[in-house]
């Protein structure tokens, strides 16, 4: 029977932890705090922004929310997050993307202080990550290894295959199983022979924003199977890139979609949070 990995309840836990950290810091005169940037209604947006204001809410984080119209320029964010680089008071920086098309997205994560940098996506952040250097981690692949830690599976030594190259996900994911000692492949749309290579993983990282597509072929017995994708089927469910159904019986433990990586975003989005609290303040 596969271990069903409990992102739910491992993300409650490191929230529990911050918010005794969060009390410690505020005995200490330390109020962290994040800023959150939505520009634009997208729905799905909201909800998330929606999400952050409740953690941060629950832990003790003090949040600051900026909801811009669509019709915000480039400059007047710009703008906007320069103000929030110079505040002290501010520890946290995050822009919601997406943002809308008349504003370039990579121009305005790099103007983001990679002090403030709470989401990763930084360029100082991923080559501080690359080389062993303090920074932010981005938060979904950090919360993975969360997940993998306070479940009891050990990366070291073990065949890790990533499907899906991203810069969000599977990039700083390959770097952080390296850093475990993990035995890293990194796959994607171009890569031959998929199907074998998924069947040598230990640990198969599926991140590619195909509902279902990975199901019992691409996996070996007593594999981990992450599941990062997240969609709605026609039927209306939630479900990932991995057929659970069918991977379940032949794997030793693995996540669910819902309740599995997503609510470890957040987690880890508020723990960049209280981390860039401390650097800041007692640095």
């Amino acid at each position: 029977m596969a271990i069903r990995i409990d992102g739910k309840k491992i993300s409650q836990d490191i929230k529990d932890e911050l918010k005794v950290k969060t009390e410690e810091l505020k005995k200490e005169g330390i109020s962290p705090c994040l800023a959150v940037i939505q520009v634009g209604n997208d729905p799905a947006s909201t909800v998330y922004v929606g999400n952050k204001k409740k953690a941060c809410a629950y832990i003790g984080i003090d949040s600051r929310a900026f909801e811009l119209p669509a019709e915000t320029t480039e400059e007047e964010l710009l703008a906007l997050i320069r103000d929030l680089n110079e505040d002290d008071s501010v520890h946290g920086i995050l822009v919601q993307l997406p943002i809308p098309d008349h504003m370039d997205e990579k121009k305005v994560i790099h103007a983001i202080s990679p002090l403030k940098d709470v989401d990763g996506f930084h360029p100082e952040s991923v080559g501080a990550l690359s080389i062993g250097e303090p920074g932010f981690v981005s938060c979904t692949p950090a919360g993975i290894i969360q997940l993998l830690k306070r479940t009891g599976i050990s990366i070291d030594g073990k065949e890790c295959v990533i499907v899906g190259r991203s810069n969000i996900v599977g990039k700083p994911m390959s770097m952080l199983l390296l850093k475990e000692n993990g035995t890293v492949t990194v796959c994607h749309s171009h890569t031959k022979n998929l199907k074998e290579v998924c069947r040598r993983a230990d640990i198969l990282v599926a991140a590619i924003g195909k509902p279902k597509f990975f199901d019992e072929s691409y996996v070996k017995d007593g594999a981990v199977v992450i599941d990062v994708g997240i969609h709605r089927g026609a039927d209306n469910k939630l479900c990932g890139d991995v057929d659970y159904d069918s991977v379940e019986g032949k794997v030793s433990a693995i996540t669910p979609v819902p309740g599995g990586v997503g609510p470890m975003t957040i987690a880890m989005l508020m723990n960049n949070c209280v981390e860039s609290a401390v650097r800041m303040c007692k640095s």
